[in-house]
């Protein structure tokens, strides 16, 4: 008893213990090897465990490099922490302030209500639908908002799913009563006639079984495909999620150091990452398909069943009538689109791969994607969110109704608000991605890089693609119980001197490592969209696992199919940069290593 109790206790304070004991059991490790290699160790090795624990936020955790590298003499304190404010993390500020814009206004509903519409409302195409929508949307704006939003439109999909069935359980019953009457009446002949023998049929409820079990399938099925469809549209574009800009912001480190100009840029990126967004996304939706709705000989949705038929109408119009809720486009959500698009195509049409760019019309290196992305995010603060009343704008008094004289008197307010953008922006996320630069930083000053490189120079024997697919699960397989943007973070300075250590080019190892950890199919804990999904209360954590672990098994060699084929005729992967040989014994190419 006593036992069970100091264990008890024991685990209410793990956390106050983890961030005791940590520091204290990992102090031989400076001692012993009193560098600046051993001492930035230390910090490094501390965080992975603050950050896999969770024991402190892990924005918080990210900030540790900002005193802790000064103090043991790693790094001065202003240099380590210029890396919470560069290029990358601009890129990213510009992206969001869009996206929150999108969100504020509303336009992220009005898309996914319309892809739904046009998708049709039989339940597989409606699956196809959420995720289409999901996946993105997610490719722009925060994948928590996305799920938030799509969760509540896939439920009242299900409530009118249900209510038809009951419906038509309630037809069945009465059907049967009014059969059972007349059956009453026929028995009450038969009396006065010599009786016969007959074979007596009882009834079941098999169908209501099938029917509740189907459904019950259903509601997983179009709960999972959200999260799925999140997931998978965060690797499409370099702002779709954390993991991708600490890969930018680590490559461009790691090539300016050498002289070169990192090849990850926005164009490149969804190159690469959209059409494997793309199979994956159609993989994830067969898979959701054969687990849950079980289509099996002719496709359900060619039957001619009026039960479905029903079902499908009242599904439209449950999408239709929330749609015509948001009324017509207004000024605001018209000058946010087009913001919006227009940003989109300054991003893609920068730099095209060797082909030109407007970026071209500056000097080499001027303009970068966060150029545009700033440009536009300040001009969401500069036009109105509705047309000015003003001059020969403005309307006679007695043309206008009561709610247009209201408005007109309104003071003019922009597209978007310090205070809107304030409340809505994941400020937490950029101290993470500043934490991984700075760690990144700190261990390229103090020549950790370059020792755990010449360690791993003792792997070079290996075949650079099954060391890949070993990497990439390993990812996939940590970012179902961490943050992801916390795994890649902690990976990328390995992976990088793994590849400069053994003759391979970083963004071999760099890039496919960024995106596995994008994967996280199989727990609530995972990722944001999991948790949310997981919270509605449709499914439980086995439903999320069973589908989630052959999500995980496919995607990588998915991503692997990718990597070798567009993704090597865009980045090189093959060829090794001439500032990362260390000598000329290594392999040049992955394919004689």
């Amino acid at each position: 008893m006593a036992v069970s109790k100091t264990l008890k206790d024991l685990w209410k304070i793990r956390t106050l213990l983890i961030l005791f004991l940590t520091p204290i059991l990992l102090l031989p490790l400076p001692i012993l090897i009193p560098t600046r290699e051993g001492r930035c160790a230390y910090v490094v090795i501390m965080m992975a465990v603050f950050w896999i624990s969770e024991s402190l936020p892990i924005s918080v955790t990210a900030l540790l490099p900002v005193f802790m590298f000064p103090l043991l003499n790693v790094v001065e304190a202003k240099v380590i922490s210029k890396a919470y404010m560069n290029d990358t993390i601009m890129v990213f500020l510009g992206g969001l302030c869009m996206a929150v814009a999108v969100e504020h206004w509303n336009i992220h509903r009005r898309i996914a209500l319309r892809i739904l519409m046009l998708v049709g409302s039989e339940p597989r195409w409606l699956m196809l639908g959420l995720m289409i929508a999901t996946w993105f949307l997610s490719m722009w704006i925060s994948n928590t908002a996305t799920t938030a939003m799509m969760i509540p439109i896939a439920n009242a999909i299900l409530l009118q799913l249900k209510d038809t069935k009951d419906r038509s359980k309630d037809d069945r019953e009465i059907e049967m009563n009014g059969k059972e009457s007349s059956n009453d009446k026929k028995a009450e002949k038969e009396e006065k006639e010599p009786p016969v023998e007959k074979l007596q049929v009882q009834p079941t409820d098999g169908s209501d079984i099938s029917d509740e079990a189907e459904f019950t399938r259903l509601k997983k099925a179009l709960s999972l495909c959200i999260a799925y469809g999140a997931n998978s549209g965060g690797i499409a574009s370099l702002t779709g999620t954390g993991p991708n800009l600490v890969l930018k912001g680590q490559t461009d480190e790691l090539y300016n150091d050498r002289g070169i100009e990192s090849p990850v840029n926005f164009a490149s990126w969804m190159a690469y990452g959209f059409p494997l967004s793309v199979v994956v996304l159609i993989v994830c939706w067969c898979w959701l398909n054969i687990l849950y709705l079980r289509c099996k000989g002719l496709c359900a949705c060619l039957s001619d069943d009026p039960l479905r038929k029903i079902q499908s109408q009242k599904v439209r119009n449950v999408i239709v009538t929330e749609y015509k809720k948001l009324g017509p486009i207004t000024y605001a959500q018209a000058n946010v689109m087009v913001l919006f698009v227009l940003l989109v195509i300054f991003w893609v049409s920068r730099d095209l791969g060797g082909v030109g760019g407007w970026g071209d019309l500056f000097d080499h290196n001027l303009v970068k994607d966060s150029t545009p992305a700033v440009f536009l995010a300040v001009l969401l603060f500069v036009f109105p969110s509705k047309l000015p009343r003003v001059f020969c704008l403005r309307k006679n008094s007695y043309e206008m109704t009561e709610e247009e004289k209201v408005e007109a008197e309104a003071p003019i307010t922009p597209l978007l608000t310090w205070k809107v953008l304030h409340e809505k922006m994941p400020w937490a996320l950029f101290l993470l991605l500043g934490g991984g630069y700075a760690l990144a930083k700190g261990c390229e000053e103090s020549g950790l890089s370059y020792w755990i490189g010449t360690q791993l120079q003792v792997m070079k024997g290996l075949n650079p693609w099954l060391l890949l697919l070993i990497i990439c699960y390993v990812c996939a397989a940590a970012t179902e119980v961490t943050s992801n943007t916390a795994t890649a973070t902690l990976v990328m300075p390995i992976l990088s001197n793994l590849a400069i250590g053994t003759g391979v080019n970083p963004l071999f190892y760099m890039f496919p490592a960024a995106l596995s950890v994008s994967f996280a199919y199989m727990l609530p804990a995972a990722t944001p969209p999991n948790a949310i999904v997981f919270g509605y209360g449709h499914i439980k954590v086995s439903d999320m696992a069973s589908a989630g672990i052959m999500m995980n098994i496919l995607a990588v060699p998915l991503l692997l199919m990718a990597t070798a084929t567009w993704g090597n005729a865009i980045f090189h992967f093959d060829v090794v940069p001439e500032p990362f040989r260390l000598n000329a014994t290594l392999p040049v190419n992955i394919t004689s290593s």
